[in-house]
């Protein structure tokens, strides 16, 4: 069943799912591409632990407080990642990155 905080969390990780693909759609266009490698990488994991996230959400995985664990941690390491770049499409995600982290925490504590 889910709860109101998880339906918070939920929201949270669409919208990082979201900021990330931007993202990465946007490093890829950008002029020296292999500086932003790193970025790349961290936005197609961390919407993909999203993704998987909100699945084992929607379907009351009893593992959800590790895949929340794990998704705050990678989460954190993107938005890391995002925010050392001065793109906008970077510093959005950073911020839907940490957003994200938060209120997954919030599902642990």
């Amino acid at each position: 069943m889910l709860t109101c905080e998880s339906h918070k969390v939920i929201q949270a990780c669409l919208d990082c799912i979201k900021a990330c693909n931007t993202c990465y759609d946007a490093c890829l266009n950008e002029e020296d591409v292999k500086m932003m490698v790193p970025c790349i990488r961290m936005d197609r994991e961390c919407a993909d632990i999203c993704a998987f996230a909100v699945k084992s959400m929607e379907t009351n995985s009893p593992f959800i407080q590790q895949i929340c664990q794990v998704c705050a941690e990678i989460c954190e390491a993107c938005g890391n990642e995002c925010k050392q770049h001065n793109h906008e499409h970077c510093q959005k995600c950073a911020e839907a990155c940490f957003t994200c982290a938060e209120a997954c925490r919030k599902m642990i504590t």
